[in-house]
């Protein structure tokens, strides 16, 4: 990660020149092949993260027609792999990063997702639909009161006996955050410990 990457990861409309650049990567023995690009969270890679959310997870098993939300998607590794490992799953991606969303949708068109999967900016989101699961790396580095106030904003739209799964570095508050969100009426365990993240799982009480 570069000091200029850091600096657009999170912005509305990255000013980095956009250049495509391909992953491929082995998920839930899935190879997948999508697109990164420059302004966007781990470009050309999987970051470390997500990896170890994929590595101390299985693929949720869900009713027909659920719903799932990748907070916070990027170029849409999370959802566009929860879209494929859960074929009845509708998965909805959010990200502020403008060119993520396009990115996302670029890849769920390539992955023949297009028709379960959609990547859109918060302001897109219908506020009223509630979701069964919301899965996430979050943007630590956005900082705490940012962090707690995304949080706020969408672990309330859990459907009644929904969960997130989230991956966050311990150096970055992961044991602190767990805390947090269950001290707000959200019991959140640790499900998973690995190169320094911990996968935690959230309940709607």
């Amino acid at each position: 990660m570069t000091g200029t990457d850091d600096e657009h990861y999170f912005s509305a409309d990255p000013s980095v020149p956009f250049e495509r650049i391909p992953v491929s990567t082995t998920v839930w023995d899935m190879d997948l092949s999508m697109v990164s690009g420059s302004g966007v969270f781990a470009k050309g890679r999987l970051d470390i993260g997500t990896s170890v959310l994929f590595k101390e997870t299985e693929p949720p098993s869900l009713k027909p027609g659920a719903r799932v939300l990748d907070l916070g998607c990027g170029y849409g590794m999370i959802g566009l792999a929860l879209g494929l490992a859960v074929p009845e799953a509708y998965v909805t991606g959010v990200d502020v990063n403008e060119r993520a969303v396009l990115l996302a949708n670029e890849n769920a068109a390539k992955l023949g997702l297009g028709d379960r999967y959609r990547a859109a900016v918060p302001a897109e989101i219908d506020p009223e639909t509630t979701y069964d699961e919301i899965w996430s790396n979050p943007p630590i580095r956005i900082g705490k009161p940012a962090l707690h106030e995304l949080l706020l904003t969408w672990l309330p739209r859990l459907a009644p006996d929904g969960r997130a799964v989230m991956v966050v570095g311990k150096n970055l508050g992961g044991d602190s955050l767990q805390r947090w969100i269950t001290d707000q009426g959200y019991p959140t365990t640790r499900i998973g410990s690995a190169k320094g993240f911990r996968v935690l799982e959230t309940r709607r009480s």
